[in-house]
């Protein structure tokens, strides 16, 4: 009887395994780094979206502040407008005592302390950065002169102030009430005129 000495062989665990074991958790780790990968990039975009949005809120600020600051020195300006305003009335009636005593042959002295008060008003006034309308001579400007009339005129160009009623005045860049002018206007010829009359006459004949 012979002896079999040859023992049963023994199947270790890895033997045992199921070969398509490894092959799953390599997918699975592959899946989990592609997983990653897209939750990594999500944050990206997010982390650039939030700094552009940072960027744009920090340049809205700059602007607020900016715009704030011009508003407060215009506010610094022009505070005491509403007041100059009212003083012009002050400075017309001066005017007025001025051109009337000098009209008169007793009024000297009267005439000469007004005037010196007016100056002196005029001076601190400009100071604070007042200052009349230029108008006689110049060519009408809407912007700093209202006209009360026009008058035909051989000596001076069409739409030219050829007279003031009253001044206007401008606090630096702001017009604080614009200059009362007479402007003048191109002669109309005679037969013009009589053109005109021929016309309003047949119209009314009609």
């Amino acid at each position: 009887m012979s002896n079999d000495n040859s023992k049963p062989e023994v199947q270790t665990d890895a033997d045992q395994a199921n070969p398509e074991a490894g092959q799953h958790d390599a997918a699975d780790q592959d899946g989990e780094i592609a997983e990653l990968r897209l939750q990594l990039n999500a944050k990206e975009e997010e982390a650039k979206n939030n700094y552009d949005r940072y960027v744009r809120q920090v340049a809205e600020l700059d602007n607020f502040k900016k715009r704030a600051a011009r508003e407060r020195e215009e506010s610094t300006r022009y505070a005491n407008e509403s007041l100059v305003r009212d003083l012009l009335p002050v400075i017309d009636n001066l005017e007025r005592a001025i051109t009337h005593g000098s009209s008169g042959g007793n009024g000297k002295p009267l005439v000469e302390g007004v005037d010196m008060v007016l100056k002196g008003f005029l001076d601190i006034l400009s100071k604070h950065g007042v200052q009349s309308v230029a108008a006689v001579g110049l060519t009408f400007d809407p912007a700093h002169h209202e006209a009360l009339a026009q008058v035909e005129s051989t000596e001076h160009q069409p739409n030219t102030v050829i007279e003031q009623h009253q001044k206007g005045y401008l606090m630096r860049d702001r017009l604080l009430r614009p200059a009362l002018v007479t402007v003048s206007k191109a002669v109309i010829s005679q037969e013009k005129k009589n053109e005109g009359t021929e016309v309003e006459n047949d119209q009314v004949d009609d």
